[in-house]
């Protein structure tokens, strides 16, 4: 062998499993800190088992992490423990979907993410959030974390469906909360029993999945039969056309992609806004120049669209928000055959973690990682970073296609809040703490208390609009 050959080798394993059950009791105790400590400990690649057999590896380096998102894609697929959803969102959508009817998907749903589209739909975003927080009453204590998925819920019934928020809680809103309780559940089990399988669990999942589709394909068929031209999500993708071979999407693939969207833009979107304004609490200094932000770029009257480019230091409360608790908080990978990352031998069948939270939280990219500091994010900070060190997006062919929609909402829902009410967390609360879900949330949620700004900064309302 010459010097300029890559010596392969494989990771020692984690210590501690048990026979049977591998590491995933410890992996579901405290998923967070169990893959903090195998990154702190073990480095760049930490070998661990779920079950007797599936060899799990946690990839803890920023250009590892780029082979296996970026360069070496096509030797992955998404790991075995999406089948839990893939009753709710289907195969043929973006989220589940893989090779070659994922490229043709994506095609045909970038059109609904373009430019022009978002800027359409930034002023549903300030509408909703606007009519929703006009209701809010001074001194008074509200749960903000469900209050943030009532604003995402509304504001993405709006722009796929054109529905409005009462329509969008009780048809969709309601089953879909149901069905993605259950998909965490089912995930996380070593045993995934068929859903013909007539436990309780899985009837309720299979009802509020039929509730979904009974709601979903009936607004398809009544927009194949309308004539009109609308300009919604679902209107693009029902347009949409492979520039390919021509062709548009089936029912059932427009119902695949709605059910991916909606999560997608409605879940992730109210955590991250939810963690924001939990930051927000914390720091007063961060809140004070928010709010100087705020009053500068729109002062009294209604926010704008044309007002996310200028809020600028909102925007890095968003991102700071999403590297200290981002949503999806780890990516899975499976090797789809014998590969080779930066001199690791992997099998066919292997397991990959790369996990966001991890990777957001290390020193050695992040000056005091724990704390809230947008400001880290001034200069163009990112880009002196390895471009895998920050990724609350995900990465590569199946970056979320959403990143700027959810970016533009967070910041857009932020400062609508921001113009009228300081937000303070109830005296008696809980302590704090992230839960992980579908999603990483605040668990048991937030009770905070809202006290408006002053006379004048509560004046844009409902209204207005």
């Amino acid at each position: 062998m010459s010097e300029t050959d890559e010596v392969l080798y494989d990771s020692p394993m984690v210590p501690n499993g048990k026979l049977i059950s591998g590491h995933t009791k410890e992996f579901q105790k405290d998923v967070l800190g169990f893959l903090t400590r195998l990154s702190k400990e073990y480095g760049d690649v930490a070998k661990f088992r779920f079950g007797p057999f599936q060899n799990v590896y946690l990839i803890s380096n920023p250009d590892l992490i780029k082979q296996i998102l970026v360069t070496k894609h096509k030797s992955f697929v998404k790991s075995k423990d999406s089948n839990a959803i893939k009753p709710l969102v289907g195969d043929e959508g973006l989220l589940t979907s893989e090779k070659d009817v994922h490229r043709r998907q994506r095609r045909l749903i970038q059109p609904s993410f373009k430019r022009s589209h978002i800027s359409n739909y930034a002023q549903d975003m300030i509408d909703i959030t606007m009519d929703y927080i006009s209701t809010w009453e001074n001194e008074k204590e509200r749960i903000i974390t469900k209050d943030m998925m009532n604003i995402a819920l509304g504001i993405i019934s709006k722009t796929m469906f054109s529905m409005d928020f009462k329509d969008g809680y009780d048809v969709v809103g309601e089953p879909m909360e149901a069905a993605l309780r259950i998909s965490v559940k089912r995930m996380r089990t070593l045993l995934q029993l068929p859903l013909w399988v007539p436990t309780k669990s899985n009837r309720e999942y299979k009802k509020a999945i039929q509730r979904l589709d009974k709601v979903i394909y009936s607004i398809i068929e009544k927009r194949r039969e309308d004539a009109e031209r609308h300009e919604d999500m679902l209107g693009i993708l029902m347009e949409a056309r492979d520039d390919e071979d021509g062709l548009g999407m089936s029912n059932q693939q427009v119902r695949d992609e709605l059910m991916t969207i909606f999560i997608a833009g409605h879940e992730t979107t109210a955590n991250a806004l939810s963690w924001a304004i939990y930051f927000l609490s914390q720091n007063p200094e961060v809140e004070t120049k928010l709010f100087n932000e705020i009053d500068r770029v729109i002062g009294n009257r209604t926010p704008t669209p044309d007002d996310f480019m200028k809020l600028a230091y909102t925007q890095n409360i968003i991102r700071e928000s999403l590297r200290i608790y981002p949503p999806v908080y780890i990516i899975s990978r499976e090797a789809e055959e014998d590969v080779e990352i930066g001199g690791h031998h992997f099998k066919k069948g292997d397991m990959f973690l790369l996990s966001p939270y991890v990777m957001q939280h290390k020193p050695e990219y992040f000056d005091n990682p724990d704390s809230f500091i947008p400001e880290r994010f001034e200069n163009n900070y990112l880009k002196t970073l390895p471009t895998y060190a920050y990724f609350p997006f995900s990465g590569g062919p199946r970056v979320c296609i959403g990143n700027h929609f959810a970016l533009m909402e967070a910041v857009l829902v932020l400062a609508c809040i921001a113009q009228r009410y300081r937000i303070r967390l109830a005296p008696d609360h809980h302590e704090v703490k992230p839960i992980t879900t579908l999603t990483l949330r605040p668990k048991r949620g937030l009770r905070m208390i809202v006290e408006e700004r002053n006379e004048e900064s509560s004046q844009p309302g409902a209204s207005e609009i």
